[in-house]
């Protein structure tokens, strides 16, 4: 049976403290939200001032990219590139969802939604770099 690399709660709570506190530095009031590789919630913090929407839109982001396998904006582009089948997709396909990745293996995804779709996606890899994982393959 093969063994593979999980996201533990500690790890999403680390993860989730680091974005906060990125975003918490540059003024920006997020949502974000951390999921397993099967897009399940794990943690989530609503920002004093972020949008209300942002609470929906940052799991959203989150499942996306856990998944797809791949950054959520990436499909965004695909979509914007003409492949408007895409839009089928039953995940929210917007910049700010990055995967987390461990040993090849993509164990969950951050989520992030509340300012402009790349700091978004700034703020979950600065999230995911504390606790040393990749954001790809």
């Amino acid at each position: 049976m093969r063994q593979r690399p999980a996201l533990t709660l500690d790890d999403a709570q680390t993860i989730g403290a680091a974005a906060l506190a990125h975003a918490h530095q540059h003024g920006w009031n997020v949502s974000i939200a951390v999921c397993d590789d099967g897009g399940h919630l794990l943690w989530f913090a609503r920002m004093d001032g972020a949008p209300p929407m942002s609470a929906e839109i940052a799991p959203g982001k989150a499942d996306c990219a856990a998944r797809a396998r791949k950054a959520s904006g990436v499909l965004e582009k695909v979509i914007n590139d003409g492949r408007t089948a895409a839009l089928k997709m039953p995940v929210l396909t917007l910049e700010g969802g990055e995967m987390i990745v461990v040993d090849t293996v993509c164990v969950g995804a951050v989520g992030v939604s509340g300012v402009k779709s790349t700091e978004d996606a700034e703020i979950a890899r600065a999230g995911i770099a504390a606790i040393g994982a990749a954001t790809q393959f």
